[in-house]
């Protein structure tokens, strides 16, 4: 099928479950941030699993083609997987700068990071039986867990790439883990390869690249300029980009809407597939269908149309639920558009 539709990964987790005016007052969480949810512990699990049906419902009910858990388990996209492997002291966080230049409590790494056991494999498993169709499931990545961590124990000049590495092996496992669980595509978020360009050139993109180091199912890296309710400038483009055609996932994930990036650089992407932003979440109003298609034929000069697959800029977490299934609905009836027009050529 032309134009397959999917999250990036995140969707608006309900306000009965998580307290949403304190999550958009403070930057996103990277230690663990329980005082968010408004369920006590003893009833948060089955809280967290019936707000995951009804996310899963609502993309499938907006026609979307590839389904995710809406990250709703989740207090930020990275947090949850990066508290939870060896080495990182949860109890005496850390501090390091946001890509907002603002200093945030972060793991601070007392030891050799390691997976200790699966984190996200149950979370696989519950949304492979909540839906028939085709799924995907995100990770954090290892050079954005390296630089949302405290670093006290990697020593020497090549400290920070040894951390980046141990984290990508850590990541290497979960995601053999995820495909054995049934998971259709795994999506690494590397957003800190465009905060941090210099870095990610030194050795980002060799630890992208050991974390998917064996791997054969279908994989993804999204990078993208923020969340657009936290980062409210965007640049014109992007800082770290043609890079990812040396990475060995299948697809690239991008946004165009918000920022009208010129798609000439899907250029230097061959191979790729491109999972293309065409929804824009700093505006409220829901795009027009039509909206969505001038988007998505904006990036054909540039990119085969059975490589686009048709996604949000970024994770819809922080947008209010009813414009977020608003905008899904524009962006599956945007994709029709396209097929029918590809289907009259």
């Amino acid at each position: 099928m032309l134009f397959p539709t999917t999250l990036v990964g995140s969707y608006p987790q309900p306000d009965w479950l998580i307290d949403r005016k304190k999550l958009a007052g403070r930057f996103p969480p990277r230690v663990r941030a329980t005082e968010l949810w408004r369920i006590p512990e003893p009833f948060l699990t089955e809280a967290q699993d019936d707000a995951t049906v009804l996310a899963i419902r609502a993309q499938e009910e907006a026609g979307l083609d590839i389904i995710t858990d809406g990250e709703i388990r989740r207090e930020s996209y990275s947090n949850r997987f990066a508290t939870a492997l060896e080495g990182v002291d949860i109890d005496n966080p850390g501090t390091a700068l946001d890509r907002s230049g603002h200093p945030n409590p972060v793991p601070r790494i007392a030891s050799r990071i390691r997976r200790r056991h699966p984190v996200e494999v149950e979370d696989l498993k519950f949304l492979r039986a909540h839906t028939s169709r085709m799924v995907k499931i995100t990770l954090p990545g290892p050079f954005t867990m390296s630089q949302q961590a405290q670093n006290d124990w990697y020593k020497g000049s090549n400290g920070e790439e040894d951390a980046a590495l141990d984290y990508a092996s850590a990541v290497n496992a979960e995601i053999r883990d995820l495909f054995s669980a049934g998971a259709d595509i795994v999506q690494i978020d590397e957003p800190y390869m465009q905060a941090r360009p210099e870095k990610a050139r030194q050795y980002g993109l060799r630890a992208l690249n050991r974390a998917l180091e064996g791997i054969t199912g279908t994989t993804a890296v999204h990078i993208c300029f923020g969340y657009a309710a936290v980062i409210h400038v965007r640049p014109s483009g992007y800082s770290f980009l043609p890079e990812l055609s040396g990475c060995a996932c299948g697809q690239v994930s991008i946004e165009t809407a918000q920022s009208g990036l010129d798609c000439s650089v899907l250029t230097s992407l061959p191979g790729k597939k491109i999972i293309l932003g065409v929804i824009d979440l700093a505006d409220m109003k829901i795009e027009s269908p039509e909206t969505v298609a001038s988007r998505i034929r904006r990036a054909l000069p540039y990119v085969k149309a059975e490589d686009v697959i048709v996604a949000p800029d970024c994770g819809m977490k922080y947008l209010p639920r009813e414009v977020a299934f608003g905008k899904m609905k524009a962006m599956v009836e945007g994709a029709k558009i396209m097929r029918a027009e590809f289907g009259r050529r």
